[in-house]
């Protein structure tokens, strides 16, 4: 049997703490399907005598990660401290100047400097994986580098924040309005420290970018996706939706279009019998549609320590394996930097608003929406509350400029008590 793979581990979290598990408990079979064994030579984390529920007194310790990522006894340095800069991004850094192999789950630190360090990868002969970095367990970066590399990719769709999609599915199943849904998020322990990376689109954001970078052979642009979290949706809206057949996500998509690459990421309405409308509590969904194979549908779990450990091994077996993939599937060099394109693919959409109770509110309110070219699929109008008539809105397809013309006649009319919420729905 060939010489083992050494890792060296930096940050000894969920994730790290999972990889060494995995390590340390299944090491004959990860032999048997490397060709090789696997091993760990060293590890680094900030403290060095907290309980990790594995032992690691066998195992080397480095202080600094960056003197970790640069040891003889190092073949592969796994890097899941997280952070978009600081002492993740200097590490990984000097193992791949080192020309070491890098397995990583940090999304952040991909989507801000991922085309810099993909080009440093491979001016020293190195590879960059990060497939726990997206959608956890979900092996979602391999379709799209390998399994599905002979597909022009035309949409990329997805679930990818697994707290989001709980706390709309608690509002829905528990009829919780979104403080409280949130409040019970945080009591599980789902939030980031900083919550907006969750509920403000921020985390799936960066996982987005990384995902459109591999579909559509573009340089990774996290500063053009459009970001717009879960903050504003209320329970009349999860109602409401689910009144007219759709269920609400915060989803990401993302294609390439003439006028260049569209990336967003937003809450949107999908049908409720559809793969996503179906998705509930932490987990995630991807979707991809090639020209070759047509639509593939991924799902599991987002999170967790048995999930991304399982996808950090993944890409470690690979690499024992010996196989070599650029960083997003082509020569960092090859990857354009692309040109960045506002959503306005024409779509339906989902409207909400609250009429005042005179006579020909409602008609002034459809003649704003006609004089803008947006027609009404369906329209329903609810129970007065505080002398205010609220009327949902399902719209024809429409591209996002005209229907703001049209929102923004309404309000000129007088006849709405507050701005209009809209939503996009999304066709899968």
């Amino acid at each position: 049997m060939s010489d083992p793979l050494r890792l060296g581990i930096a940050g000894l979290g969920t994730v790290g703490a999972g990889v060494v598990k995995i390590v340390r408990q299944k090491a004959t079979l990860l032999a048997e399907r490397a060709g090789r064994p696997v091993v760990v030579s060293a590890v680094s984390a900030r403290t060095r005598d907290k309980d990790r529920g594995v032992p690691l007194s066998s195992y080397a310790w480095e202080d600094d990660p960056v003197a970790l990522a640069t040891r003889d006894d190092v073949d592969v340095f796994v890097e899941l401290m997280g952070g978009s800069d600081g002492p993740a991004k200097a590490a990984v850094e000097a193992a791949l100047a080192a020309g070491k192999d890098v397995v990583t789950a940090n999304k952040a630190m991909l989507a801000h400097h991922g085309q810099a360090l993909a080009e440093l990868a491979e001016a020293n002969g190195a590879v960059l994986r990060f497939e726990a970095a997206v959608a956890g367990g979900i092996p979602v970066i391999k379709a799209l580098t390998e399994s599905l590399a002979g597909n022009d990719i035309q949409r990329v769709v997805g679930v990818m924040n697994g707290t989001c999609n709980y706390i709309l599915t608690r509002m829905e199943d528990g009829g919780l309005t979104y403080e409280a849904a949130f409040a019970e998020a945080d009591a599980l322990g789902y939030l980031e420290a900083d919550p907006t990376l969750d509920v403000g689109g921020i985390d799936a954001g960066h996982k987005l970018s990384l995902l459109a970078a591999i579909a559509f052979g573009t340089q990774v642009d996290f500063d053009a996706v459009e970001l717009e979290g879960i903050g504003k949706v209320t329970i009349d809206d999860i109602r409401q939706a689910a009144d007219m057949g759709f269920r609400i996500k915060l989803l990401g998509v993302s294609r390439m279009t003439g006028r260049g690459l569209e990336q967003s990421m937003a809450p949107c309405l999908v049908p409720a019998a559809s793969p996503l409308g179906q998705l509930a509590g932490g987990t995630n969904m991807v979707v991809i549609e090639g020209d070759q194979v047509g639509q593939i549908v991924m799902r599991g779990a987002g999170a967790g320590e048995g999930p991304t450990a399982s996808a950090v091994m993944g890409d470690v077996m690979d690499i024992a394996r010996g196989l070599r993939v650029s960083t997003f599937g082509r020569p960092a060099g090859t990857l354009a930097g692309a040109t960045p394109a506002k959503a306005t693919a024409a779509a339906p959409y989902y409207l909400r608003m609250a009429l005042v109770d005179r006579p020909g509110a409602l008609a002034k309110a459809a003649q704003a929406l006609g004089e803008a070219g947006v027609s009404i699929h369906r329209m329903r109008q609810y129970d007065h509350v505080d002398d205010a008539a609220p009327v949902l809105i399902v719209t024809h397809k429409t591209t996002r400029p005209s229907l703001d013309q049209a929102l923004a006649a309404m309000m000129a009319t007088g006849v709405v008590t507050h701005e209009p919420v809209a939503l996009r729905i999304e066709e899968v």
